[in-house]
Parts: C-alpha cells; sequence; structure tokens
C-alpha cells in the first residue's frame, strides 16, 4: 500500500474517534453475518441520507433506488479504471460520514480497511455481490507449464488447442501453469445479477430510512422493470447468431457469457492492466483464426494496443466490449448510463457474433 494512503487511514481514523467517540466500531451491514437492528441506521425521514458509492454500476444502481432522497456520490471519478484506484483522505473523509455505503466487492480491495478506519457505528455497509454465486478467474503467474487442463468452473485452458466450453472462458496454457485463483467481480454485467444487486440496495435504503420505503420499493421495481427488458433483449439478440465465441481484451465478461451460452476468449485476466505473454498472443491468434472470430474487442478505460495487435495481426476489425467500470467523459456527456451502455454491448456482439 502506498505510504501517503497509509497517512490518510491514520488521520481519517484519529477524525472518526474525534467525531463518534472512542467507542468501538460496529458497521452495520447488509450481510446475515452482521444483522443489526433496524433503528441503528435510521435517519430523519425530512433528511436526505448521504449515500457513497464505489465505482460506476453501485452509482447507478444506487442513485436509481434513492431517487430524491438521497444524496448519491461515487469515489471513482469519471474516465478513471477502478482495479488499482486507491481513495484520499477526502474520499476516506466521505465514507467516515456516509449513511450507506455502496460497494460491489473484490474490485475494491481498500474497502475493508478504509471501512475499518473510517468507522461510523450507525453506518450501512452494502456488499452488493454478497449472496450471489461467484464464479473462479484466474491471475497467472508466467511459468513453463505446458499442460492443458480444463477447469471445474468453466475456464478452458488450451496449448495447441482450445477446447469449447458451456461458460465461456478460455485460456491458452503454454506460458502459465502455475496461477493464482481469485473470484470474478463483474457480476453487474449480467442483467439477470444486477437485479439481485439493486434488491440488495433496497435493502439497505429501506433499513436506513424506514418512512420512505415505498418510495424505495417503487423506485427499485421499475429499475428492476428495466433490467429485466434489457435480459429478454440480450436473450433475443444473441439466440440465432451464427457463433458463439468471443474474444475480447479483458475478462470481464464470464458471468454475460455463462448468462446467454457464449464463449469469452480473453486476451488479459481480470485486471485489464495484464500483459499477455508472446505465447499466449500467439494461441489467441490462432484460435481466434480456427473460431474464425472477426472482432477483438477492447473496452475504453484501457490502453487496447493488445487488441489492435492481434487485429492487425488476423487482419480483422476492433470493436468496444464496455465492462462498465465507469463512463468516459464523452459517454457521460452524451447523458448515456449503464443500461444504454449495455445495449451497444448487445449490438457489438450481435455483429460479431453473426459476422
Amino acid at each position: 500500500m502506498k505510504s501517503y494512503y497509509k497517512i490518510s487511514l491514520v488521520f481519517v481514523a484519529l477524525a472518526a474517534i474525534l467525531v463518534t467517540g472512542c467507542g468501538k466500531n460496529n458497521v452495520v451491514s447488509t450481510n446475515a453475518s452482521n444483522n443489526a437492528s433496524t433503528s441503528e441506521g435510521t435517519v430523519q425521514s425530512e433528511q436526505k441520507l448521504k449515500v457513497v458509492t464505489s465505482f460506476y454500476p453501485m452509482y447507478e444502481f444506487s442513485k436509481q433506488v434513492a431517487g430524491d432522497h438521497a444524496e448519491v456520490v461515487v469515489l471513482v471519478p469519471t474516465g478513471t479504471e477502478p482495479h488499482d484506484w486507491e481513495p484520499s483522505a477526502k474520499d476516506m473523509a466521505l465514507v467516515s460520514d456516509a449513511d450507506i455505503f455502496v460497494y460491489n466487492g473484490i474490485v475494491e480491495e481498500w474497502a475493508d480497511k478504509a471501512l475499518e478506519s473510517a468507522s461510523n457505528d450507525k453506518r450501512i455497509v452494502v456488499e452488493a455481490s454478497h449472496g450471489i454465486d461467484l464464479m473462479e478467474g484466474e491471475a497467472h503467474d508466467h511459468g513453463d507449464g505446458e499442460e492443458a487442463h480444463e477447469h471445474e468452473e468453466g475456464e478452458v485452458h488450451a496449448d495447441e488447442e482450445a477446447h469449447d466450453h458451456e461458460e465461456g472462458e478460455v485460456h491458452t496454457h503454454e506460458e502459465a501453469h502455475e496461477h493464482e485463483h481469485i473470484l470474478d467481480p463483474h457480476v453487474w454485467l449480467s442483467p439477470v445479477l444486477a437485479q439481485k444487486q439493486v434488491t440488495a440496495i433496497l435493502d439497505a435504503f429501506v433499513k436506513a430510512d424506514p418512512a420512505n420505503e415505498e418510495d424505495y420499493r417503487k423506485n427499485a421495481e421499475a429499475y428492476i422493470a428495466q433490467l429485466q427488458q434489457l435480459d429478454e433483449e440480450f436473450e433475443a439478440g444473441l439466440k440465432d447468431i451464427k457463433s458463439k465465441e468471443f474474444v475480447t481484451q479483458h475478462a470481464a465478461f464470464g458471468y454475460l457469457a455463462k448468462e446467454y451460452g457464449l464463449t469469452q476468449v480473453a486476451i488479459a485476466g481480470l485486471s485489464p492492466e495484464e500483459e499477455p505473454s508472446p505465447d499466449k498472443m500467439v494461441d489467441i491468434v490462432k484460435f481466434a483464426k480456427e473460431h474464425n472470430v472477426t472482432t477483438i474487442f477492447f473496452e475504453t478505460l484501457a490502453d487496447p494496443k493488445v487488441a489492435d495487435t492481434i487485429a492487425k495481426e488476423m487482419g480483422v476489425r476492433t470493436d468496444v466490449l464496455n465492462p462498465i467500470e465507469g463512463l468516459t467523459k464523452d459517454e457521460t456527456d452524451e447523458q448515456m448510463d449503464y443500461i444504454s451502455v449495455m445495449k451497444k454491448n448487445l449490438e457489438g456482439l450481435i455483429i460479431a457474433l453473426n459476422g
């Protein structure tokens, strides 16, 4: 952890002690393991809730539930990739003062220590992926292993040949046999799982502000209906496509692939900053040629040079498949949101998989 981050944690912890007293921090959570009474999170109905969210999808889902009853802010700024982001002292102060803090889980490696340091015994904490059956992803250490093996969670590894799998993650394996198993956090990219996250956020709003429960429930129901319609559009659009395999720069689309029977072939791992080895790039090119892949997908908040290199090697096009980890300034200016970006993703997939 960077030294300035450690210093900011110390100062915020001291400030929190002065504000809340020397009592032990008792963060209220929507998780079953930490189920404090409703009254601890209750605020006066005439006051707006202070809701702090980690990054864009959590902000959008929270804002949709909140309506006019809360001030919702997001910590990771527009145009910033959230995987390696760390909070400043100002961000920590916002977390400390929040009535509700919403984060996805796994993406925000800083969250647990931040919540512990920026203590607030009345704050409700929502880990929006809690209770969802998470898939395993892999962060590779580049070793000398040459064997191929099939992963129990649906990721397929190959040296000379990549095998199809129902969940759709294919990994080449000539350069990497040793690997660390980690969980894939990108649940928000499944419209079905996004509905579960909205429901978890709704529960926190009702706990914090029961006087406005009816409004929160109406807001959540209206947004979940939009997510259900989005799911139906994905189902219809991807039902009769010619190909099931797509190549993407970042292994963010495992849940989406599983939901709609596709196969994700990722150039990098769960972090978009991960660099593939030359051997892996060769294998990706081979797989793409064998499966007549017409498009290499990249994303808006990461460097597209690897995707561009593979596309040029194959003579195919590139296109954006957006993991919606944050909006760019242009997307914000165009008033795009989670729903509109997901519809754009669907259009790109339909074109690529029918090419």
